[in-house]
């Protein structure tokens, strides 16, 4: 019980409202639009290749999952273009994207009941490279006046409220390679508790530049498999060595489950669950038993009413490296016991690459047409199994199934998790 001036209030009192997804929209490796991007997934293709942004030559890594085919003059007037960093270009497209398909329409009426709430790891880190240059060369007074609203992280929140309209609750989430997963988790909280019937919610990322690169790497963190470009995200391999940094959007429209019935909307999934828990363990690493991750799906296990072998399906955080692989199958085993030996799991990031803050859109997204469309994702590369990740991993090739029940996991350094559950929706 929470008290509230001199109310009580039980928890367990409060009727949660049913929350669905009513659109979807995605700027990936794979390609610019959800279809694409898709079918891209489910023929097991790589978004991985030869970093072209920049000169990396003198990089330990040289591969990234870079966005290919981004045509920004299609959203944005070209003179807007020099003011936005690519991560709010890329939000600002996936969160069109998805709106255009939920069909909803803000009124007067309605337009303080719809709130967008974005996740981002990092912000606007190349514009902070670009005019630190300049500031270095010409000094301060050559700064943009645009650098701050380019760098902030909270820009994909605002642009995209402003773009549809939406004068909700707008927030923007930084936990790291878990901010994606949070936003959405918050989103589905705000309209399950009443605070907004509809949210604009996901996650974006774009910091494919020397000095992140440089960062990661410095770190032992990203694949050095740099001959190998397509084979180079690898998770749950025994030959894995790293992750591959990437860039793009998922954003999601969630609305009220009656509202989106009344209006005849698509749905593409249902909302149940959300976790959220912190490891206090390490800023990078995750503990080896995978405690923190474990207690996170059983709170959102909780939160959805559901139990462990309920679940069908899970969209692993799949990094690809060494530790994380190995700490998330021990989570899993350690959640759902001899159950977990009959769920089918997956790492998108195989084919991805790992698109940090924005992950948990992106994958959200993956989920939710998961189960619209009854096909489980590959996880690509997946040769020689480490002896320690034995579950089913789905691997190198598409399956057919009808997963009734659906998690997606996402795990930041600092130790923040974040779990979303899904169930196809009837």
């Amino acid at each position: 019980m929470s008290s509230v001036g001199d109310f009580w209030i039980n928890k367990a009192d409060i009727v949660k409202r049913r929350v669905v997804v009513t659109g979807v929209g995605l700027v990936t490796p794979l390609g610019t639009g959800t279809e694409k991007t898709w079918q891209a997934l489910v023929q097991g293709k790589s978004g991985v290749a030869a970093i072209t942004r920049f000169d990396a030559s003198d990089q330990a890594a040289r591969i990234a999952a870079e966005v290919k085919d981004f045509t920004p003059e299609r959203w944005f007037e070209k003179k807007q273009l020099k003011n936005l960093d690519l991560f709010v270009q890329y939000a600002v497209a996936a969160a069109d994207m998805a709106w255009k398909e939920s069909g909803f329409v803000i009124t007067d009426a309605n337009a303080d009941r719809v709130g967008v709430i974005t996740g981002c790891g990092m912000g606007g880190l190349p514009t902070i490279e670009e005019y630190h240059d300049v500031y270095r060369a010409k000094g301060p007074r050559r700064i943009t006046p645009f650098f701050i609203p380019r760098v902030i992280p909270n820009m994909p929140s605002g642009h995209i409220s402003m773009h549809v309209g939406a004068k909700g609750p707008n927030l923007s989430l930084s936990t790291a390679c878990a901010a994606g997963t949070h936003a959405v988790g918050e989103a589905f909280r705000h309209i399950a508790y009443g605070d907004c019937d509809v949210a604009v919610t996901g996650g974006a990322e774009s910091v494919i530049c020397p000095l992140a690169v440089g960062g990661f790497s410095s770190m032992k963190a990203l694949s050095t498999r740099n001959d190998e470009p397509e084979k180079a995200s690898r998770p749950f391999d025994r030959d894995r060595d790293g992750f591959i940094i990437a860039e793009g959007a998922g954003m999601l429209v969630l609305e009220e489950m009656e509202s989106a019935r009344k209006r005849g909307a698509v749905i593409y999934a249902e909302i149940t669950g959300f976790g959220q828990t912190s490891d206090a363990y390490h800023i990078a690493a995750p503990p080896e038993n995978g405690e923190g991750g474990a207690r996170c799906m059983t709170m959102a296990l909780r939160d959805a009413g559901l139990q462990p072998g309920d679940v069908d399906y899970i969209n692993a955080h799949g990094t690809s490296t060494p530790l994380n692989d190995r700490c998330e199958t021990v989570a899993i085993k350690t959640v759902f016991g001899d159950h977990a030996g009959k769920l089918e799991i997956s790492s998108t990031k195989s084919m991805t690459g790992h698109m940090l803050g924005g992950a948990g859109g992106i994958e959200s997204v993956f989920t939710a047409l998961t189960l619209y469309h009854g096909i489980i994702p590959p996880t690509i590369n997946l040769d020689e199994p480490d002896p320690a990740c034995d579950l089913d991993y789905v691997p190198n090739n598409a399956r057919e199934s009808k997963p009734a029940v659906a998690m997606s996991n996402s795990f930041g350094f600092g130790g923040t998790n974040g779990v979303i559950i899904m169930k196809r929706f009837d």
